[in-house]
């Protein structure tokens, strides 16, 4: 092997690891489904989960100032409680 294909093989590596950088930058700026999400602020949080039984789960969302209560279940999801003023942070240590 002369310096030549070692020249070669260092620069292939040196643009297969640009590209890679590039599309990291672009998924994490943009967002891809299920992968990773974009950067910026949410305005959908899960605030808390709570499991029931075994098939059934709680869960306590969070959009902008207002709570949402739906219990998830086999046969579908249903809202039990919505549209709650959401507490403060120090309402919610008690």
């Amino acid at each position: 092997m002369d310096v030549v294909d070692l020249m070669r093989y260092v620069g292939a590596l040196a643009v297969v690891l640009g590209l890679l950088g590039t599309a990291f930058v672009v998924a994490r700026k943009y967002g891809l489904p299920g992968i990773v999400a974009p950067q910026g602020s949410r305005r959908l949080v899960v605030a808390e989960t709570l499991m029931i039984d075994a098939r059934h789960r709680a869960i306590l969302l969070r959009r902008d100032d207002t709570e949402h209560l739906i219990i998830i279940g086999p046969h579908g999801a249903t809202a039990v409680e919505s549209a709650v003023a959401a507490s403060s942070p120090a309402e919610r240590v008690r």
